[in-house]
């Protein structure tokens, strides 16, 4: 079962990621440790499509091996 766009906000949210509005129904979301920039495009009680889903977990991926490099340091 897909996420709804209002979790997948949240989970960025809580990730650190920070939200700066779009045109229209369009949000991005920037982590400062990050260059990549999730974009999102539907309201909160849609499905999450499965694109978006592989993004924000790519995004949280990195931003684990780069808090992990900090911590070995």
């Amino acid at each position: 079962m897909p996420k709804k766009i209002r979790e997948i906000k949240k989970i960025l949210k809580d990730s650190g990621f920070l939200m700066r509005e779009g045109k229209g129904s369009h949000s991005n979301w920037k982590h400062p440790q990050l260059e990549m920039i999730v974009t999102i495009a539907r309201r909160d009680g849609d499905d999450a499509p499965l694109y978006l889903e592989k993004l924000v977990e790519e995004a949280l991926t990195q931003l684990e091996s780069i808090e992990d490099e900090s911590d070995e340091v």
